[in-house]
């Protein structure tokens, strides 16, 4: 293990910069907590629309009952589809408020509750109209396939959604191939186009002239919307606009390229070290698939017009970025981003601990260059088995040296137990986070690494007095 490369100069006290950090972060979170709300609030309201509506009145008989509920269920189960879509469409909104990858982690969650909404609407409402025509709940089924109109939409609604959710179960989706669960889950758009027709074509219950009705084409609508120009429009127009072309690819380690980019208007994309964008190399073979991939540098300017130099380093770690090492000179690249919160913009306090693992150092060697500090408020942690691992080693200590940031580098094989991230010399030798920054409880964290790896620094980071809004930490996963 190799210990303290680079000591900074004592910090100079500075209140302007700590104020700043905690109005924005505080900003930030209001924000998320707001989203929130309005997100339950939206199920409350569309329930509270369909009592204003008279729905009440169906509980005055068994049948009426069943039905009802039936509907309550519906009611609730597409207002989280639709919120599901909407954590998806990474609207600035959201996304600078809780971070891509959370919104993520939300999406997940509503899956199942939302199916399982969908599934009671369907078996209640057959209970309650069988009951009121006399039939079981099988033969209602038969009989509203066959009779009623859109209903069969209904029903191939659930069956793509049952799909999509099966296979987000983490355990089937780590043995899918990540084109195949890429496809399955582009049926969630399809679920949500086949289920809306028979809410407006069946029964009363959005009729014309109803609040109901309006409501829900409204939030449709807009999500739609949101999903169209975010995921789509966006991303069309930043790819006109830039003009990415890669100039060149360069060997940093073995397995570890750096692919450099030219481009139009990069000026715009300055300040966006730490987050990441969505690459595609448009060649045969590699255009249709995404690749999350964070800067590794900020922006580099030729003249006043925004023409310049962007960078990325890749590690192979399977066969997508193992192409991207072939990459040739002259490909056309598409973008979308850059997303997530893993910048600036997350910032709560004056001091900054940066730690990185592998091939998560390279975002922080973005970060690094532009976050604001004072020389001495920063300390930076790079970990690797060795130091052929810390990639852009080089470039982290020069940052270092100029910012006046402190820089450690700890190598050799992990440990196990509480403390399993630390190299094992080091824990051998009583050593902990707090022991490479003092001052971590009042300092913004931002962790980029493998995820065991990460989990484990995150846990000794709240051990060590750091809070949730301090910790900053983005997880590629799908």
């Amino acid at each position: 293990m190799k210990s303290s490369l680079q000591r900074a100069a004592p910090a100079t006290p500075s209140r302007a910069p700590v104020e700043r950090f905690r109005r924005q972060s505080r900003r930030r979170l209001l924000r998320a907590d707001l989203l929130t709300v309005m997100a339950w609030a939206s199920v409350s309201f569309a329930v509270a629309l369909w009592l204003a509506d008279g729905g009440a009145t169906g509980f005055s008989t068994p049948a009426g009952s069943f039905t009802a509920l039936g509907i309550v269920a519906g009611l609730a189960g597409m207002d989280l589809l639709l919120l599901m879509l909407l954590l998806v469409a990474r609207t600035p909104l959201i996304d600078g408020a809780v971070g891509h990858d959370r919104a993520l982690e939300f999406h997940r969650k509503l899956g199942k509750p939302s199916l399982y909404l969908l599934l009671a609407h369907g078996i209640l409402i057959a209970i309650g109209y069988g009951l009121a025509e006399g039939l079981d709940p099988v033969s209602e089924l038969v009989a509203l396939w066959a009779l009623v109109p859109d209903m069969w939409l209904a029903v191939v609604s659930i069956g793509l959604f049952i799909a999509v959710v099966v296979t987000s179960v983490v355990t089937v989706r780590r043995r899918l191939p990540y084109e195949f669960w890429y496809v399955v889950h582009l049926l969630t758009y399809a679920a949500v186009l086949t289920a809306i027709p028979h809410q407006f074509s069946v029964g009363g219950l959005f009729a014309e002239g109803t609040w109901q009705r309006w409501y829900w084409l409204a939030i449709c609508i807009a999500t739609g919307a949101a999903l169209a120009h975010y995921r789509v429009l966006e991303p069309l127009v930043a790819t006109v606009r830039h003009q990415l072309i890669v100039s060149r690819v360069v060997t940093e380690a073995p397995g570890v390229v750096s692919i450099e980019l030219t481009g139009r208007h990069l000026d715009e994309l300055a300040g966006s070290g730490g987050r990441f964008f969505i690459w595609r190399f448009l060649a045969p073979g590699m255009w249709w698939h995404p690749h999350p991939f964070s800067l590794s540098a900020e922006p580099v300017l030729f003249d006043s017009s925004g023409r310049g130099l962007l960078r990325i380093t890749v590690r192979n770690l399977g066969r997508g970025s193992a192409q991207l090492a072939r990459v040739k000179t002259g490909t056309r690249v598409a973008i979308e981003g850059p997303y997530g919160l893993f910048s600036t913009a997350a910032r709560s306090r004056n001091r900054v601990v940066m730690i990185g693992a592998g091939i998560g150092i390279t975002p922080l060697r973005a970060l690094l260059e532009r976050t604001p500090f004072e020389p001495g408020n920063a300390t930076v942690i790079l970990r690797g088995h060795s130091e052929e691992e810390l990639y852009l080693g080089d470039d982290v200590l020069e940052l270092c040296r100029r910012r006046g940031a402190t820089l450690f580098h700890l190598t050799g094989p992990r440990t196990t137990g509480e403390h399993s991230w630390l190299p094992e010399s080091a824990v051998h030798s009583g050593h902990r986070l707090a022991s490479y920054a003092p001052e971590i409880a009042d300092s913004d964290v931002y962790i980029c690494g493998p995820d065991a790896w990460a989990r484990s620094v995150i846990s000794a980071a709240r051990g060590a007095g750091a809070r949730e809004e301090q910790l900053h930490y983005e997880r590629f996963d799908w």
